[in-house]
């Protein structure tokens, strides 16, 4: 159990980074997105892009191998889920000052499907290679 979480280190530092980034206060933009209207959309995607990739990263070195398995992808997207889920409940109910969208949740979770969609394309781009 501890070799699997020591090879999720920055799967685990990228969460607690998303966390604060996506519940500290901001200034008021008066409609309009940060720096342009839909950067926070963008920015939930690249957030759980990241994380995505990094706990496929982590998988992928506690198994010492680039093996394809569905039960790994199935957790991945659990893990977002609930990361993503849990994100927009603490804005809902405990940090007020920021507003939980179904649009951030749903961008959560693209970004989620965009890494396992490049994980599959990668093992498939490898498994030919060496079939070749």
């Amino acid at each position: 159990m501890y070799k699997a979480l020591k090879q999720q280190k920055w799967a685990i530092f990228w969460t607690i980074v998303v966390l604060v980034l996506c519940n500290i206060e901001m200034p008021a933009t008066e409609g309009e997105g940060f720096f342009f209207t839909g950067f926070d959309k963008m920015t939930h995607l690249g957030f759980f892009f990241v994380l995505s990739v990094l706990l496929f990263y982590g998988k992928i070195k506690y198994q010492n191998n680039y093996g394809f398995r569905t039960l790994t992808i199935f957790k991945i997207i659990l893990i977002n889920i609930a990361i993503g889920g849990g994100i927009e409940l603490l804005q809902w109910k405990v940090f007020t000052y920021r507003s939980a969208e179904w649009w951030d949740f749903g961008c959560d979770m693209l970004g989620c499907l965009m890494a396992v969609f490049s994980y599959i394309l990668l093992h498939k781009l490898n498994f030919d290679e060496k079939n070749s």
